[in-house]
């Protein structure tokens, strides 16, 4: 099956790989442009939250023996990669990351890594339990002005049978793209806040995954 793959790289080449290994066709489609921000970073730091593995490059080598908290199972592969030995994952929501970092609750003043306008409601949840977070925005995400012509040629051609969404932001992204006819295609989404996002487009039928996890929402499909 032809499969319109959405998210930006990092992890648009890897989950392409897994595409393939399962017998899938994957279209690279990525809907967001990331672009890295200059940002002032502390000389020293109690912890590090990241949000995305976005964020990354941005972190430098002198934080990588820090405590390090991101969401879900890939980012901290790609953080593990990286070279820093000490990553807590949560689930893959902001909810689990507010609990882990709750239950461990280290003292000082924690660095939260993001992209522009994204993990704000995340700082305030953290300072209102009593956690100092210093909030820095290294990445910028910008919807893309179209989509690469061989996805835009494969959309009207009929031939993509599934879509994959990560993100909401993402999937508003695709939907102001006005993509050709979605009414033959399956939308496979993270969460049901990503699948919120794709109701406004006239799919075959959006799934959502078990689990906030990329193996979740690869095992839906056929």
């Amino acid at each position: 099956m032809r499969i319109l793959l959405t998210r930006p790289e990092p992890g648009a080449t890897a989950t392409a790989g897994r595409l393939t290994a399962l017998g899938h066709e994957p279209i690279l489609a990525p809907c967001l442009a990331i672009k890295p921000r200059a940002a002032t970073l502390p000389d020293e730091t109690a912890a590090i939250i990241v949000t995305s593995a976005q964020a990354i490059p941005a972190l430098p080598a002198r934080f990588q023996n820090l405590p390090i908290f991101c969401v879900g199972d890939a980012t901290a592969g790609r953080l593990r990669q990286a070279g820093f030995s000490s990553v807590e994952s949560a689930a893959g929501t902001a909810d689990d990351l507010f609990r882990i970092i709750t239950a461990r609750r280290l003292p000082g003043t924690h660095l939260l890594a993001s992209g522009q306008r994204q993990g704000l409601a995340l700082a305030r949840r953290l300072r209102a339990a009593g956690i100092p977070v210093l909030r820095r925005a290294v990445y910028a995400a910008r919807p893309v002005r179209a989509l690469p012509e061989p996805a835009r040629a494969a959309l009207a051609s009929g031939s993509i049978g599934a879509a994959l969404f990560y993100s909401a932001e993402t999937g508003r992204a695709f939907a102001r793209l006005q993509p050709p006819d979605t009414g033959s295609i399956d939308a496979f989404a993270l969460s049901p806040a990503v699948a919120d996002a794709l109701r406004g487009l006239p799919w075959r039928a959006i799934h959502v995954a078990v689990a906030p996890t990329e193996a979740d929402l690869l095992a839906l499909l056929p």
